[in-house]
């Protein structure tokens, strides 16, 4: 007798994630036995070179050694939102260790604070591109997310015209990606007060200020979004897994900053949330603590290679026919536009195509956003240079095998 399928819920199935949903069809290739070089993943420790710090690592340990293997308060260890509250001090917002919130990375943070505040016919105004679980999560809660522009010809600056025309009483959360993924654009100090300016005129509205790359700014004009404002609530999230080189740790927290005092539900919702869903790693926030609390001295030589990588990529682009970019000024990820007609409306099969033919593995930027990530594509500059000329001479090849139309037929 035949039996009916067990429905899934439509939310669950209309989720997309582009960074690892290539990785499917590159598995695939490896299980061929073929090589793949993958710049597809926020991820620093799939690079060589750029391990997490000993001192976090050691401490990581000494924590299991110890026995601190329970349940943390739900919040987060008190060292470590004291810890976080007094980093978030020297950017200039009055942070307390209450303010702070520790959570399963800032995947949980975000879903946390859309089930807390988003509610069915309610609006997240996100970035395009974005960051994939921005345009995912809300709609669980029976929100929806709209983009507002970033400009593709200006740096991908905030379109602060367009923002403002997106604006409205559903509008719960404007949220900015600071440095950006995938683009790397860094928002100035006039362009952060200018979208604080937007939202102060809508009181049900909140900042969610993304700031997991802060620590890798290479413009110098980066700026805490919290510490800007005097009268709109701002909810920054920040973690272990980028500047802290640990993304597997899977810490992560949010910081309140409430300068009008409008957020006792929202905190209270959140509260709620947090303790019901118990704690966050306790050895890993250990380990979080010790990179917070230690020397530093160890983050010069990462941002050394993390720049030297970038120039590579950028000089290599500059001389590769088919290819352009607006030069990132933070993170770790070039927003490549694809300027031949056969690839500029088809983005996805490019980075398809080139993984069977070449076995480089980058991201599609329609996965970022239909819309404004279109005919582009996303590469992570975090490997060796020696490795990243190699990807080139391979997307080299095979553009100019497309444009000639001698597509390469690969083995079975």
């Amino acid at each position: 007798m035949a039996h009916d399928e067990v429905r899934a819920a439509a939310r669950a199935l209309s989720i997309e994630y582009a960074i690892r949903d290539v990785v499917v069809p590159a598995t695939a290739l490896e299980a061929e036995g073929h090589e793949i070089i993958k710049l597809n993943i926020g991820d620093p420790i799939a690079y060589p070179g750029l391990p997490t710090p000993q001192h976090m690592v050691d401490a990581y340990v000494e924590a299991v050694q110890r026995g601190n293997n329970g349940y943390s308060p739900s919040y987060g260890l008190p060292a470590l939102r004291e810890a976080v509250a007094e980093e978030e001090r020297s950017k200039g917002w009055p942070a307390r260790p209450d303010d702070i919130y520790v959570c399963h990375g800032v995947t949980e943070a975000l879903q946390l604070l859309f089930a807390a505040v988003l509610e069915e016919g309610d609006v997240v105004l996100a970035p395009g591109p974005h960051y994939p679980p921005y345009m995912a999560y809300p709609q669980m809660y029976g929100a929806t997310t709209i983009e507002y522009r970033l400009d593709s010809n200006d740096g991908w600056k905030v379109d602060l015209a367009d923002l403002e025309a997106k604006m409205s009483e559903h509008v719960r959360f404007v949220v900015l990606i600071n440095p950006n993924n995938p683009t790397g654009n860094v928002a100035t100090p006039d362009e952060v007060d200018a979208m604080l300016r937007i939202v102060k005129a809508w009181p049900q509205c909140m900042i969610i200020a993304d700031e997991i790359y802060d620590g890798l700014d290479f413009t110098g004009h980066h700026v805490s979004v919290a510490s800007r404002s005097s009268d709109v609530p701002v909810v920054t999230l920040n973690g272990v897994s980028k500047v802290f080189f640990a993304p597997g740790w899977r810490i992560g927290w949010f910081g309140l900053h409430d300068p009008s005092g409008t957020m006792g539900q929202v905190r209270e919702a959140l509260e709620r949330l947090l303790r019901s869903r118990l704690c966050a790693s306790t050895p890993a926030q250990h380990g979080y603590l010790a990179g917070l609390t230690g020397d530093r001295a160890w983050l010069g030589p990462y941002l050394e290679r993390v720049q030297a990588q970038r120039q590579r990529c950028l000089d290599r682009i500059a001389t590769i026919d088919g290819l352009e970019v607006e030069a990132p000024g933070g993170a770790f990820y070039m927003f490549i536009r694809l300027t031949d007609d056969a690839w500029a409306n088809n983005d996805k099969q490019f980075v398809l195509d080139l993984l069977h033919e070449e076995h480089v593995l980058l991201v599609h930027g329609s996965g970022f956003s239909p819309d404004r990530g279109q005919g582009h594509v996303r590469l992570v500059y975090l490997a060796d240079v020696a490795v990243l000329d190699e990807a080139f001479d391979r997307i080299e090849r095979f553009l100019i095998r497309h444009r000639n139309g001698t597509k390469l037929e690969m083995d079975s």
